[in-house]
């Protein structure tokens, strides 16, 4: 059987980066069972409800649904069941302190295969207030008119060489 290689995106969190702003990002693995991989590899996953808490100096991510695999039979898995995720003792600890000390939010971004493995992309987030998430939009709104300007006086230019 031949390996996968690359990196092949099963679910993103979007809300996340409108709802929190990412201070860092760690990539962890995911404790998996049969099932829930086969469902994955289908492309069947969601991180909209998902969060991690760390629990007795272990990671586990809380709220991913994982749809049961069609094909499973009495062996199949429960869809919202508590994953643990697997990250090096120094992430832990790192992660342990910055979440106590600075009130921060542990946020799953993304679901994906790295080399036929699934990993967990895992932001250390703080939350955003509602006037924060306005001069964003505000942001992106004025970066998008500046564009179609751009786009629409490039345009005119080719025009008029053409004539």
């Amino acid at each position: 059987m031949v390996k996968e290689k690359g990196r092949k995106v099963i679910a993103q969190n979007r809300r996340a980066r409108h709802d929190y702003t990412i201070l860092d990002t760690y990539e962890a693995g995911i404790v998996l069972m049969g099932t829930e991989v086969k469902s994955l590899r289908e492309g069947r996953a969601s991180l909209a409800d998902a969060y991690a808490t760390i629990d007795d100096g272990e990671v586990w991510l809380r709220g991913l649904n994982i749809p049961e695999y069609h094909l499973g039979t009495w062996t199949n898995h429960e869809p919202r069941r508590v994953r643990k995720l697997l990250l090096h003792r120094e992430e832990i600890e790192k992660l342990i302190g910055k979440v106590r000390e600075q009130s921060l939010t542990l946020v799953p971004l993304s679901l994906y295969f790295n080399d036929g493995r699934v990993k967990c992309e895992l932001a250390l987030a703080r939350g955003k207030k509602s006037y924060d998430k306005r001069t964003d939009i505000a942001k992106r709104d004025a970066q998008r008119e500046m564009e179609r300007a751009f786009s629409r006086a490039a345009k005119r230019r080719v025009r008029d060489l053409h004539r």
